[in-house]
């Protein structure tokens, strides 16, 4: 703040010695003695002047009234010189006032002039440059200022770290020692202050406690949130403005203190403070708009900064939800592939028991198999007899024990596991306390690791499978027990192939069980096949309906329609006595429904209108909904045209008879279009196209009522495409040209510039004004290549050389183009033509549309010298709130304003075009009378002080740029 405050005093100070230097060198060029008083008024940097040492008051009040009166030149008694001229982009007005000591010749007063004119206009261009410096460094400023906001909203920051650096940055705007931000709950009526930094206030600020509006009672702040506007000076003025009581619980009094609530939509949520305790008048009302706008980028930085902590913590969740699923997911993965490798291995015994040419064969596959599941690479099957004395190994595949011999059943491990019926998973210091205890008698060599499942078969334990492992590094496990009896199971089952045959009778009696139950399945799947085939059918029919019905109404739609249509067509053509008529019918101000009272009660209106135009209609009648409030009907009218215009007389007294929407009673109008049958329509499309224009005719007409499609709407609907087909052809051979209007200084009739006005050269009809084609058009969207037609013709005239300027017009179809400023400026630069020379006459309606885009466009094409004038000023609405905002270089004032100058009511028009003329003048902007016409006009502008003006009394337009038509 202390940085801008001394750029600004230097600048200060800059244009003080400027101006002094201008009264000097002045007096210094004429002859000793002399005073100088010099005044000006500019656009941009506003009125101001210079006067030499002892210079009288007295001239330079003739220095200020020559500002305003336009003189060329006045010598009055040899020892006064007045001079005052503008200067050629007509957006400054200079004077100069000199006390001459001595006579001066001809020669010296025009050397003095030329040297005066030169050197005050130097000076102005000089501090129009660096105002235009201050305004960037501060554009800049603001702008570096929002980018740090925006980057520090998305850096990874705590929030009080955040605010911190923030504060730092509002503190780069304006003095903000002092500053805090509060957030506002307008809802459970509650504030928080996110952030507190003050000098002499030691609170410290808890973002998570909130305050209730009784315990903010006379707090500033509060007050500040239920105003809801910007409020700056001393905090006691400020508080007895907001109404309140100071209460020095709520802080120190402070000699200035500026804030700004934060707004999302229309509601308060917020403010942020800033406040000196030393320095009155630290805040200008700049920086309160400052504040307010980077108040609001501030809360959009918050609500970025809890939307991303939001969506972290949403992340956080689904991703801890995301890896509990994953592990749950890849357990159940892992369970599965271990049951379909385990329904595999049974699938490949069962297989093999069938398969096998021999039990050797069969063991070993199934060795295999088991091997495949647990560490089998010790692998032994052994075997009762029948007599349950002997103990074989029919297979057996040991690191240690190559050759395994039957032997007589005693007290093993085998005949442990076949003696209790049960597995057995024993460590090594399990089979030694097994062996201590007496209940078993060690055969072979020791293992680490032993594992043994009954075999069993007819219902009885007659064997045993074993794994056993003489490495410390496998240990079995109850699940390798689990998976190894759930082998041995399935395993017995082939022991025995006695059993086989009665096996596979079995399984063949089972299979035909499963076929059977299998048929009764697919019988069953059959008749719900069949179910689904009649629901499928239904639901086409459903699906057909619905495409060919309104959802709202029920009546068929514009498809239905066009296909009744075409088959009606088809019977009238070859029954002549099948004449029918469409109606077309749309709802008068339906809109007017919809915005006051509602969708649903624009809905409930529908449907009655409906109910009614069906209740009008005969059998055999089609009503239809096209869509929005527009709906037609197709009736047998076999006594002709009358017939229909009479049943569209009685539908329209029943559509007025009042009816109860949403509590209201409303009473629908509407506007009806005929097209009676004729043997010229092929088409059905062709008889809802007239039956349109028929409509609008009757809208046209005054609503509430019909019309009948006759010739001459066929004739004026052909005059409107041809009349678009010759605007292409006029296009395509560039038939448009300008035509220039002067526009004159009214102080000696100069012509300073000419409005450049569109004429096209019509090959039948001669020259045709704007009125006669804009409208189609604007309809065919042809206008944007005309227009760019005239601006390139525009531009050459002005690089082949004007006086003056040249306006064009612009519509706000182009300043909806993102790409129309720089197509313009690219087409100077084609022609090499001066951007200065060129102006762009826009109406309100375009300032209004997009008003940023159109002010980006509007200072893009300054920049480069194009200057903007604002067209038939005081016919908008609300233009007078942007005016300021725009960089407008001249008002036209509408015609119709100074139409009323002659006229019976002069006083009032005289109020208005005074008051435009005051306003243009606070603003420093030129202003330009339209339509001048008359005589007492031109004298009534000369009175009020407009400084130009245009119209058929001082030139109509001609096509000679400069040249003035009478």
């Amino acid at each position: 703040m202390l940085g801008q405050t001394a750029t600004a005093v230097q600048q200060a100070g800059a244009s003080a010695v400027a101006a002094d230097a201008v009264a000097r060198v002045l007096c210094g060029l004429l002859p000793e003695g002399s005073q100088v008083v010099a005044c000006w008024r500019d656009w941009a940097i506003g009125a101001g002047g210079a006067i030499s040492e002892d210079a009288s008051p007295a001239l330079r009040r003739r220095a200020e009234q020559a500002l305003w009166d336009n003189p060329q030149h006045v010598v009055r008694n040899e020892d006064e010189l007045l001079l005052a001229w503008s200067n050629l982009e007509g957006n400054a007005r200079m004077s100069l006032a000199a006390s001459l000591a001595a006579p001066l010749t001809p020669a010296q007063v025009s050397a003095w002039k030329a040297a005066a004119q030169a050197l005050v206009g130097a000076v102005l261009e000089a501090e129009r440059a660096r105002a235009r410096i201050v305004t960037l460094e501060k554009s800049k400023r603001l702008q570096q200022a929002l980018y740090e906001i925006a980057d520090l909203a998305s850096a990874d920051l705590e929030m009080n770290e955040m605010l911190a650096r923030i504060h730092a940055v509002v503190g780069s705007l304006m003095y903000a020692e002092n500053c805090y931000i509060v957030l506002y709950d307008d809802v459970r009526r509650t504030l928080r202050f996110l952030y507190f930094a003050d000098l002499i206030d030691p609170y410290v600020a808890d973002p998570e406690r909130e305050f209730g509006e009784d315990e903010m009672r006379n707090s500033v702040t509060l007050a500040l949130l239920h105003h809801g506007k910007p409020m700056r000076g001393p905090s006691a003025a400020v508080s007895q403005r907001l109404g309140v009581t100071l209460d020095a619980s709520h802080g120190p009094e402070s000699v200035d203190w500026l804030g700004v609530p934060m707004r999302r939509d229309d509601r308060v949520c917020g403010a942020i403070v800033v406040q000196s305790y030393d320095t009155p008048a630290s805040y200008t009302d700049e920086d309160r708009a400052l504040l307010s706008y980077v108040a609001q980028h501030i809360l959009t930085a918050l609500d970025r900064r809890h939307a991303h902590e939001e969506l972290e913590a949403r992340i956080e969740a689904r991703t801890h939800e995301l890896r509990q699923t994953n592990r749950e997911l890849q357990a159940e993965i892992q369970e599965r592939r271990r049951a379909e490798k385990l329904q595999a291995a049974l699938f490949r015994i069962t297989d093999l028991a069938n398969t096998s040419t021999s039990l050797e064969e069969f063991y070993a596959a199934v060795h295999g198999v088991v091997d495949e599941l647990i560490v089998a690479r010790n692998f032994y099957i052994a075997l009762l007899d029948d007599d349950s004395q002997t103990l074989h190994f029919p297979y057996s595949v040991d690191e240690h024990d190559p050759v395994r011999r039957s032997r007589r059943a005693i007290q093993g491990l085998t005949e442990y596991v076949i003696r209790t019926g049960q597995p057995l998973l024993a460590e090594a210091e399990d089979v030694a306390e097994l062996v201590a205890s007496g209940q078993v008698i060690q055969h072979g060599p020791p293992a680490y690791s032993w594992l043994g499942v009954p075999l069993d078969h007819g219902g009885e334990t007659r064997g045993c499978v074993v794994v056993q492992s003489y490495s410390s590094e496998v240990h079995y496990t109850l699940h390798d027990q689990n998976l190894l009896s759930f082998v041995a199971h399935h395993f017995g089952a082939g022991l025995a192939r006695q059993r086989a045959r009665e096996s596979l009778r079995a399984a063949h009696l089972e299979l035909e069980a499963r076929v059977e139950a299998r048929t009764f399945e697919l019988a069953e799947a059959n008749a719900k096949l069949m179910a689904q085939i009649g629901e499928r059918l239904r639901a086409e029919q459903r699906l057909t309906y619905q495409a060919t019905h309104d959802a709202l109404t029920g009546l068929p739609n514009r498809a239905f329609l066009l296909e009744s249509l075409t088959a009606a067509i088809a019977r009238a053509q070859t029954n002549p006595g099948q004449h029918f008529a469409v109606l077309f019918m749309d709802l008068d101000r339906f809109k007017l429904v919809n915005d006051s009272i509602g969708h649903a009660a624009g809905d409930e209106l529908l449907i009655e209108v409906a109910r009614r135009i069906t209740s009008q209609v005969r059998e055999g009648d089609l009503v239809a909904r096209l869509g929005g409030d527009e709906f037609a009907m197709v009736i047998a009218c076999r006594r002709g045209a009358h017939e229909a215009v009479e049943f569209a007389s009685r539908l329209l007294e029943a559509l007025n008879r009042p009816m109860w929407v949403a509590g209201r009673e409303l009473f629908p109008a509407a506007s009806i279009g005929i097209a009676a049958w004729h043997p010229r329509y092929q088409r059905g499309e062709d008889m809802l196209r007239d039956a349109d224009a028929a409509m609008y005719r009757a809208k046209a007409e005054g609503r509430e009522r019909s019309a009948v499609f006759d010739e001459r709407m066929r004739e004026a609907a052909m005059q409107s495409l041809d009349l678009e087909a010759d605007l292409r052809r006029a296009i395509n051979s560039q038939h448009f040209s300008p035509y220039f209007q002067p526009i004159l200084r009214l102080s000696d009739g100069a012509v300073i510039g000419n409005e450049a006005l569109l004429r096209w050269h019509h090959e039948r009809r001669g020259l045709l004004l704007p009125g006669q084609f804009l409208a189609q058009g604007e309809d065919s969207g042809l206008i944007e290549q005309i227009d760019w037609l005239l601006y390139e013709q525009v531009v050459g005239r002005i690089a082949a050389g004007v006086e003056g300027y040249v306006s064009v017009n612009v519509s706000p179809r182009h300043f909806r183009s993102p790409d129309f400023a720089g197509r313009l400026l690219r087409l100077l630069d084609q022609h090499r033509a001066d951007p200065a020379q060129l102006r762009v006459e826009i109406t309100e309606m375009a300032l209004l549309d997009d008003a940023p885009r159109a002010l980006r466009m509007l200072e893009q094409l300054r920049a480069r010298g194009v200057l903007a004038q604002l067209d038939d000023f005081g016919t908008g609405f609300s233009a007078l709130s942007y005016l300021h905002r725009f960089p407008i270089s001249a008002l036209k004032i509408d015609r119709s304003f100074i139409a009323g100058l002659g006229a019976e009511h002069r006083e009032g028009s005289l109020a208005l075009v005074r008051a435009i003329l005051a306003l243009a003048g606070t603003l420093g902007i030129e202003t330009i009378a339209e339509g001048v016409e008359t005589e007492p006009q031109l004298a009534a502008l000369r009175e009020l002080g407009c400084n130009y003006a245009q119209g058929y009394l001082l030139g109509r337009p001609g096509p000679v740029l400069g040249e003035r038509v009478p």
